[in-house]
């Protein structure tokens, strides 16, 4: 027997009648086979869309049809009101009207998921319709709910009502007007709330209406303030809520309604009345403190929430009303109590982060005040702001151990995300507490670490050099003469905990511009540090501050350099830190030895690569396997994070002390650049272990990174290499083409390409590496965006660095040119960009380069094609502004040519899309052979054109554009 639910949705099998809807609904909610349930889903889609939806949406709404049919029936007719609006005669208006009425009362007592559809689908004939055809659209629908009939009882019935009016306001926000319309609507909608007003503030103050009756006309409350409804005019109704909150049941919808009413943008207007809401707030605190006491984490939420929102929005206009001041103070010292709330985020209390945003915007509006007013305020407040610094510091504590290891893992990250929140307060309340803030974090760090008698938690000692931290990371503390005293204290931190040690070491680190001007207190610090990097608990933090510390202080490390290798080969040959932290060693040795002589680099670099070129060559002798593959690229990137750092050319261009402008004491040290002597070294074997896996892109992106981090940092000292590289990598692209080959080619023409004495080697490579990229393009590229990408970057830093490059005869410049035309037609974004890039160095030159100027001249027709096709819908509309700029420079570059090429190619109809009529292209072509001087406005007219190509010119989409 035939499967009851089976329905074929093919665009053949359109008959959208009420068995087949059933039919296609039972296939989606019970067929097991997901491709069935997604041809029903296709299916019903366009059921909903079409003409016939008409007829069986009324007939789904039988009461003798399950609920999940009706309510494919209910929105089948909100579909077809909100989105086809225009398709009803306006002779139906009030037909429809009168059976959504009718619908509405005989669900009111049914599925609630289908009144919900239903009250929707009203609200959108409503907001259609109003305010001409349907005036008063509001007091109608509470009129008729009101009258007594239809056998439904009195409280389904207001049930019903509310429903209706709450999803009226959630539908305007939602809907599709056009942007005039919704200005007149919400007007309408304002005058409304005369009429809904009332009702609400009857059901709330009437002792015999029931709970449901009540949330829902909170929740009511909550759709309409959305609208801007003057808080003055639902005064009275927040008040109403403010009484519904003992109560457990209305607690929720109360605070939302509240908190929706007081942060509407108008509400500051109405001063008197949120001079009202303070005293209403502040007696929310008994109802805190039970709350807090009985572990109710909810209540002190919501009310920490209506106490923020008051102080959030409305602090300014507070703060101005100085009769008042002592009621704001209050409110403030509420929020206070909120942020130091007891117990341990986010096991204990999730409360405590609803209210650093508040204190941002206090400080902001008191510091904006002008000089004198603002002294006054300070006066006020800087105490509080002290005070919020030991509260925030308190609550930034860690919890016993034992507690701590009974955290799951997501609420280690919870807590650690909301540390790095109090961290930017503190950062943020520096500005207003300045020098005295760090003066006061060393009092009292210094009390703890000094006070024998009475033993201190290594959670206190770790949350204020926290706090030192926070400041120091950003904060410019050079000037501060707490520091001397920091660096003293830290030693004498008995450090007995991972968590302790982390925030000792980021605090030294977040210290090292400081240890660079006072050179003589790195031996206090630096045996910490290298004391930690033995230790994998501490390797993010200690490996971090060293490379900190070796980028700041690297003229001043060469008396512990000896040591500093020492230990790091030493924890490198353990294996003690994972990849990530093996790079930034590496990049931390190389800001170290960038300092040092330079046979004292090449003996250090010996002693630390020695270890691993002897690997590589075992290595490079094995057949290749997964194993050993990363451990090559291991290796491999050591090396090319070293290179990154490693830099003698800056040695004199700062001074020791930064104060004195730079000065060149010496002359370059003679002989070659140390690391182009290990490149020269090791250049055999890398070749060697490229021969084995030429065919792995990972290894081959791992080789060409050492290169190309050595050129970027070496820049012209790379140039002994210039010769062998350029060879190697001939032979790497033509062998097996891979995009890292062409970005590391594109690096040396960048460098190298305008010096005589290596333009031979560069100018073979890149025609060598141009022609294998031809040919790839003859067989098809499309497999391979990512070196078409590569290439067109190349092609334009070629143009733009050495256009000579292009005179050559052994360059096929057509060719190129039309490998630019085919990837401008790619799908994916960023090579069509890279492609753009090209064509906007090119077309400038042309002038300049006889072979770019012919190719033009024969086929920058097919360029123009390429670029109106993309614009048509062809490509992303994210690239519009990519497209324009080659517009612009054909138009700056090559007007007459231009002139020829858009009329020949906007011609044919249909191109670039059958959306256009042939006056909107005239139209197009016009204002772009106009716009020779602004290139925003040359944007704007090929947005505008795609848009209509689109058939989105008017739409929502085109305002998000």
């Amino acid at each position: 027997m035939e499967t009851p639910g089976r329905i074929a949705a093919t665009p053949d099998n359109l008959d959208f009648t009420v068995e087949n809807v059933e039919k296609a609904l039972h296939q989606l909610y019970y067929d097991p086979n997901i491709e069935n349930k997604n041809l029903a889903q296709k299916w019903l889609m366009q059921a909903q869309v079409s003409p016939q939806a008409w007829q069986f949406c009324w007939s789904l709404l039988s009461p003798d049809k399950v609920p999940e049919i009706q309510y494919f029936g209910a929105s089948a007719l909100h579909t077809k009101i909100s989105r086809y609006w225009s398709d009803i005669p306006t002779d139906q208006y009030e037909s429809l009207k009168t059976q959504l009425f009718s619908q509405i009362a005989c669900f009111s007592s049914g599925s609630k998921m289908v009144l919900t559809r239903l009250c929707v689908a009203l609200a959108s004939l409503a907001l259609n319709t109003m305010p001409e055809a349907w005036p008063g659209a509001v007091s109608e629908m509470v009129r008729v709910f009101q009258e007594e009939g239809g056998g439904v009882d009195g409280r389904a019935r207001c049930l019903a009502l509310l429903e209706l009016l709450t999803v009226l306001p959630e539908e305007f926000q939602t809907s599709r007007l056009p942007q005039y319309r919704k200005g007149q609507v919400r007007g309408a909608l304002g005058q409304e709330w005369g009429s809904v007003c009332p009702l609400l503030q009857q059901l709330l103050q009437r002792t015999d209406s029931p709970g449901a009756v009540k949330a829902r006309v909170l929740r009511c409350l909550s759709s309409w303030v959305l609208l801007d409804v003057p808080l003055s005019e639902s005064e009275s109704l927040v008040h109403d809520c403010f009484s519904a909150l003992p109560d457990p049941e209305l607690f929720d919808t109360a605070v939302e309604a509240i908190v929706n009413a007081i942060s509407q943008p108008d509400s500051q207007r109405y001063v008197n009345t949120l001079l009202k809401l303070v005293p209403r707030v502040l007696a929310l605190q008994e109802q805190l403190r039970e709350a807090v006491q009985s572990g109710d984490m909810e209540t002190c939420h919501g009310i920490c929430r209506i106490a923020v929102t008051l102080g959030e929005n409305h602090s300014r206009t507070l703060l101005e009303q100085v009769d008042h001041w002592q009621g704001f103070l209050a409110l403030v010292n509420m929020i206070m109590f909120c942020t130091g709330i007891p117990g341990h985020y986010p096991v204990n209390e999730t409360t405590s982060s609803l209210t650093l945003t508040f204190w941002y915007t206090l400080q902001d509006e008191i510091m904006s005040f002008e000089t004198d007013k603002q002294a006054v305020y300070l006066q006020v407040y800087r105490p509080v702001y002290f005070q919020l610094v030991d509260v925030l510091l308190h609550k930034a504590q860690f919890p016993t151990d034992q507690e701590y290891d009974s955290w799951s893992s997501d609420e280690k990250e919870q807590f650690r995300i909301y540390r790095v929140d109090i961290s930017d307060t503190l950062m943020y309340v520096y500005e207003m507490l300045g020098a005295e803030l760090l003066s006061n974090l060393y009092e009292k760090l210094g009390r703890l670490l000094t006070n024998t008698e009475q033993p201190t938690s290594w959670q206190h000692t770790e949350a204020l050099l926290y706090g030192f931290q926070s400041i120091a990371e950003t904060i410019d503390v050079n000037y501060s003469d707490v520091i001397p005293g920091l660096i003293g204290l830290i030693p004498r931190i008995s450090i007995n905990n991972v968590q302790l040690a982390d925030t000792v070491m980021f605090t030294i680190g977040a210290l090292a511009e400081w240890l660079a001007d006072h050179p003589v207190m790195l031996s206090s610090v630096l045996p910490l540090v290298l004391q930690a990097l033995g230790n994998p608990d501490l390797s993010v933090s200690s490996v971090s501050t060293l490379k900190k510390i070796c980028r700041e202080c690297k003229y001043d490390l060469p008396p512990y350099a000896t040591n500093i290798v020492a230990v790091s080969q030493e924890v490198l040959i353990k294996q003690i830190h994972k990849t990530s932290q093996c790079m930034w060693l590496m990049q931390a040795l190389g800001f170290l030895l960038s300092a040092l002589p330079v046979e004292d680099i090449l003996k250090n670099l010996h002693s630390l690569i020695t270890p691993y070129i002897q690997q590589l060559e075992k290595l490079a002798d094995e057949t290749p396997n997964p194993s050993n593959k990363l451990a090559i690229i291991h290796i491999l990137g050591l090396l090319s994070n070293l290179f990154t750092t490693l830099d003698i050319s800056k040695q004199d261009d700062e001074s020791a002390d930064g104060s004195a402008p730079p000065v060149k004491t010496a002359p370059p040290p003679p002989g070659p650049n140390p690391v182009v002597v290990v490149l020269q070294q090791v250049f055999a074997l890398i070749q060697t272990v490229l021969g084995k896996w030429l065919n792995d892109s990972q290894v081959v992106e791992a080789v060409c990174a050492i290169f190309e981090k050595s050129v970027k940092t070496l820049l012209h000292d790379f140039a002994p290499m210039v010769s062998q590289l350029s060879e190697m990598l001939g032979q790497m692209y033509s062998t097996i083409p891979q995009a890292p080959a062409l970005d590391l080619t594109r690096q040396m023409v960048h460098i190298f390409a305008s010096e005589t004495d290596h333009f031979p080697p560069i100018k073979a490579l890149f025609e060598l590496v141009t022609s294998v990229t031809l040919s790839i393009f003859q067989q098809g590229p499309r497999d391979h965006p990512d070196i078409v990408d590569s290439f067109m970057q190349l092609q334009a830093q070629a143009l733009k660095r050495k256009p000579d490059l292009f005179l050559s005869e052994s360059l096929d410049v057509k060719a190129v040119f039309h490998c630019g035309v085919l990837s401008l037609k790619f799908p994916e974004a960023p090579t069509v960009k890279s492609t753009c890039l090209f064509f906007t160095e090119l077309i400038p030159r042309c002038s300049d380069v006889p072979p770019l100027a012919r190719v033009m001249q024969e086929d920058g027709k097919l360029l123009m094609q390429a670029v109106l096709e993309g614009i048509g819908g062809g490509a992303s509309r994210s690239l519009m502004d990519q497209f324009a700029e080659v517009i612009f420079s054909l138009n700056k570059n090559c007007f007459s040519l231009l002139v020829v090429w858009l009329k020949e190619a906007l011609q044919p109809p249909g191109f670039p899309s059958s959306r256009v009529t042939t006056a909107q292209k005239d139209n197009f072509s016009q204002q772009i052979l106009r716009e020779r001087v602004n290139k925003r406005r040359m944007k704007d007219i090929v947005k505008e054109f795609t848009l209509l190509c689109r058939g989105l010119h008017g739409t929502e989409y085109a305002a998000e554009y």
